[in-house]
């Protein structure tokens, strides 16, 4: 007599992927393609048509800079091949064959000469911070600078305030995880800080696991006014702040505005646009 073989009900856990849970807490693609081309709109009076996103990683903007428009191009740029090729089965591979063809991706150099030249060079998710020495910071500003077409704009993403020069722990909870942004230390003397990204996710059946350290940053928190002062130094002729608004109950609102002063808030995100 034949016998059943039992099936198990015991649920998999999925492997943890980490850079899928760094896309749903932190990124906004749609929106970050959106602010450069509305900006470089607004600030040169014409249409842009290509990208260049330096510290690319897993490339999503550059990805959602090709959707806009069938005459936009995109160019990636980063050291690191793990997260490049993530980005080329996770995001490059999603999209049709007509905008695919124009995303173009290299593993290089943000310092090194002869990029891609471009009407916009980004730097988003504060990721040029990894220069903590003025004089690198100013190579990779005037190499922005000379990989521009003419009448082109550079734009970097920054942040600051007084809560970010002293250890602290934020937690924001999404749908069945946590996503938690974690500053180690601050030191006064040389600007320098570390921030940890962990992960609390709810497992099938219930259970709640923790991935510590899943993204590590060992960053110079620049200002806003040194930041303006080495895009000048660096052949910029015009430099613009885009700061972020607030709710209500004093969270960022994601709508960035052309300022000349500041607000004193105890942490703010905004834009530095260089134009050449």
């Amino acid at each position: 007599m034949a016998t059943r073989k039992s099936v198990s009900s015991k649920l998999v856990t999925p492997p943890f992927d980490r850079y899928d849970f760094y896309r749903r807490a932190v990124q906004s693609p749609d929106v970050d393609v959106r602010f450069l081309r509305d900006t470089y709109r607004e600030i040169k009076k014409t249409e842009p048509r290509d990208l260049r996103e330096d510290f690319c990683g897993t490339f999503a903007i550059s990805c959602e800079w090709a959707k806009l428009s069938p005459k936009y191009r995109a160019f990636g740029v980063d050291l690191d091949n793990e997260p490049i090729l993530y980005g080329l089965s996770h995001n490059l591979s999603q999209l049709p064959k007509s905008v695919r063809d124009r995303v173009k991706i290299q593993q290089d150099n943000v310092l090194n000469p002869g990029l891609p030249k471009v009407d916009i060079v980004s730097a988003m998710n504060f990721s040029h911070y990894v220069f903590k020495d003025r004089a690198v910071m100013k190579s990779y500003f005037h190499n922005a600078h000379s990989t521009l077409n003419v009448g082109g704009i550079f734009a970097v993403d920054c942040f600051g305030g007084p809560s970010c020069q002293k250890p602290s722990r934020e937690e924001t909870d999404h749908r069945n995880f946590t996503y938690i942004w974690e500053q180690v230390s601050f030191d006064p003397v040389t600007s320098e800080a570390l921030f940890h990204i962990h992960f609390k996710v709810k497992e099938p059946g219930g259970k709640v696991r923790r991935h510590n350290n899943q993204f590590t940053y060992d960053w110079r928190m620049w200002s806003i006014l040194e930041l303006r002062e080495m895009m000048m130094e660096t052949g910029f002729r015009k430099t613009h702040v885009y700061w972020e608004g607030t709710t209500r109950n004093g969270e960022g609102d994601g709508i960035f505005t052309r300022v000349e002063r500041g607000e004193e808030c105890e942490a703010w995100v905004a834009y530095v646009v260089g134009e050449k």
